[in-house]
């Protein structure tokens, strides 16, 4: 079994911190069960696009508001409270952080802890890991 704190992970190296965002790894792939599960804060009035091409990942809104645009279409879609997405395409996308935007993310294949977007929006495959 398995039980972390999200206010004790934010004071370790499960946090980590990007221009428009900030991410707490509560489960990695050191963890051995297959996925990842992560919250994360997106910065009010930022934007930032992703493309997941080594990851599938869904997205659950705890809080805040903003849209999530389809890199292919344009077409935007309102994210609140209650909103899941899931990326099950590799989708090239934007983030419209509205307002401060806390998720729960889950990451299939699992992160390693440190990852943070390369050049064109994803993450590496493999990254550094965060110790257990």
């Amino acid at each position: 079994m398995i039980v972390r704190n999200l206010a004790d992970a934010r004071k370790t190296s499960r946090r980590v911190v990007s221009k428009t965002w900030e991410s707490t790894r509560l489960l990695l792939k050191n963890d051995g069960v297959g996925f990842s599960f992560h919250i994360t804060t997106m910065y009010a009035g930022t934007s930032t696009p992703m493309c997941y091409r080594n990851h599938f990942e869904s997205v659950y809104c705890i809080s805040g508001r903003g849209e999530i645009e389809d890199g292919a279409t344009g077409e935007r879609h309102s994210i609140a409270p209650g909103t899941i997405y899931i990326l099950d395409k590799h989708d090239e996308h934007v983030l419209h952080a509205h307002t401060e935007l806390v998720v729960a993310c889950v990451f299939n294949p699992p992160l390693n802890g440190r990852e943070v977007h390369d050049d064109s929006g994803a993450y590496p495959l493999e990254a550094e890991a965060v110790e257990a």
